[in-house]
């Protein structure tokens, strides 16, 4: 699930390994792409969180509704992956952005996908090599995909289980957010009644590689208590952070749980749906 600067690096040159720049920025949508233009791990494609990884915005489908698996199938294939391939993605940003690509490339049936420890971050602290050139493809057809529909819950799916003590949702929003103190993205602020909050950074180190698997599995323990890891659900401002609660999850030996893809920004486009505010 993890790939080290170290490994990595031995394999720039290896074309069954497919590099994804993922850098974002959540106010400024055209950052990423310029940081990638001014400097990328060699052979790295763009990875665009607004167009790739997001699909068509209606209103009140959240602020990244999932796309098409055949238009994210349709990306891959079109940059050279292959179900054979090794997906590697990085951000700048301990694995947040990263970590939407790796879990959407499970959704569609792909299991060879892992994240650069670190990120952009490390490999440059380190100073490895980067380029500005943008690699040139070599596009092959689009595989058959087998999507995972269990991984997803819907607005219904979560209304549906308020109240429910055997299911847990789970939001990688910072505290104040979660809590309602303040919101500077949504419309509404404070949460969905019965969540809990894990701040998606609480994952990381200070240098933003992951923190140790034991480590993990503890601190989720405590947060989960007895619950099955298929029972929780995971969600945050729009479906990106969460994502890297779950990879913490799956890290740690916790798997199987779920994607509120809509998360807080669909949650509220709905003026009837319940908000909480406080710490629990």
């Amino acid at each position: 699930m993890l790939v080290s600067t170290e490994t990595l690096t031995s394999h720039l040159n290896d074309p069954r390994w497919v590099i994804f720049d993922c850098r974002h920025d959540l106010v400024d949508h055209g950052k990423g792409e310029k940081q990638y233009r001014d400097g990328h791990l060699p052979g790295a494609h763009f990875a665009s969180v607004e167009q790739a990884l997001s699909g068509e915005k209606n209103g009140k489908n959240g602020r990244h509704p999932l796309p098409a698996p055949e238009a994210f199938t349709g990306f891959l294939a079109r940059l050279g992956v292959t179900p054979e391939s090794t997906i590697v993605a990085y951000d700048d940003s301990g694995g947040l952005y990263a970590a939407r690509l790796w879990w959407m490339v499970r959704w569609i049936g792909h299991r060879g996908a892992v994240l650069l420890d670190g990120g952009w971050s490390k490999w440059t602290a380190e100073g490895r090599a980067t380029a500005t050139a943008v690699p040139s493809p070599v596009p092959v057809a689009a595989w058959p995909v087998q999507v995972d529909t269990a991984a997803v819950w819907s607005a219904a799916d979560v209304a549906a289980h308020l109240g429910d003590r055997a299911c847990q949702l789970v939001d990688a929003r910072q505290a104040e957010r979660f809590r309602g103190d303040v919101e500077a993205i949504d419309p509404v602020a404070g949460h969905i009644p019965g969540a809990v909050n894990r701040f998606y950074k609480a994952n990381l180190r200070a240098d933003l590689t992951l923190r140790p698997a034991a480590e993990l599995r503890g601190e989720f323990g405590e947060l989960l208590g007895a619950r099955e890891s298929k029972r929780v659900v995971h969600m945050c401002g729009s479906g990106i952070t969460a994502c890297a609660n779950i990879f913490a999850m799956e890290y740690a030996g916790l798997s199987g749980s779920k994607l509120y893809a809509g998360s807080w920004s669909e949650w509220v486009a709905d003026p009837t749906r319940p908000v909480a505010k406080g710490a629990s």
